[in-house]
């Protein structure tokens, strides 16, 4: 696509859209979240069998706000993707334990916070030291997103020109898409083709 762009728009600005960057930085906080998941019921299964071994009766740990530690990192799902100051009071106090238990999540989700923040307010000169801050974290999973910037830096900065989106485009996709899924699908494309233009041109 960008070979296409710079071919047939050679005087265009590419710019690769925030909201991809910021999905990938929010991926990452979830797979980090999701890797204390499963760790969290991998302990809850071995100290279920080692009760069992000794016959004794398995009661999990509960936290003040009534999770136990394996609900902890699935119950907070919805809250990293929110930042704080929309939180309910619930939220708020999952948490509160939940950054208290796992340091790295609160971490990582700082991370996101500072990359929204940082589009919606900030200069391209903040984006090299949030990038910097990704390197120092050392944190796996946000290796993808340190390499997108690496790679597509200047597309990126692009976008503090103008501070320009792909909203429309992604609009116009959404109905093109449901204007084929209205005919069950596209035999003849030329005739597609031809409809759409004659629709939205």
């Amino acid at each position: 696509m960008k070979t296409i762009a710079k071919r047939y728009f050679p005087k265009a600005i590419q710019v690769t859209d925030r909201f991809h960057v910021q999905k990938l930085a929010l991926e990452a906080l979830q797979n980090i979240r999701i890797k204390h998941r499963w760790e969290a019921i991998d302990l809850e299964n071995e100290e279920i069998k080692q009760a069992r071994t000794f016959k004794k009766g398995y009661q999990p740990r509960i936290f003040t706000n009534g999770d136990t530690r394996k609900q902890l990192p699935a119950r907070s799902r919805y809250l990293l993707y929110k930042a704080p100051s929309k939180w309910t009071g619930n939220q708020y106090q999952r948490s509160k334990i939940l950054f208290n238990e796992y340091p790295d999540i609160k971490i990582a989700h700082n991370l996101t916070q500072e990359l929204r923040t940082l589009f919606n307010t900030a200069s391209s000169i903040k984006l090299a030291h949030w990038y910097n801050q990704v390197e120092k974290s050392g944190f796996k999973a946000f290796n993808t997103i340190a390499n997108t910037i690496h790679i597509n830096y200047k597309s990126i900065l692009n976008y503090f020109i103008n501070k320009s989106t792909n909203a429309s485009a992604e609009s116009f996709n959404a109905k093109i898409k449901a204007f084929r899924t209205q005919f069950r699908g596209v035999k003849n494309i030329e005739f597609f083709l031809f409809r759409l233009t004659t629709i939205f041109a």
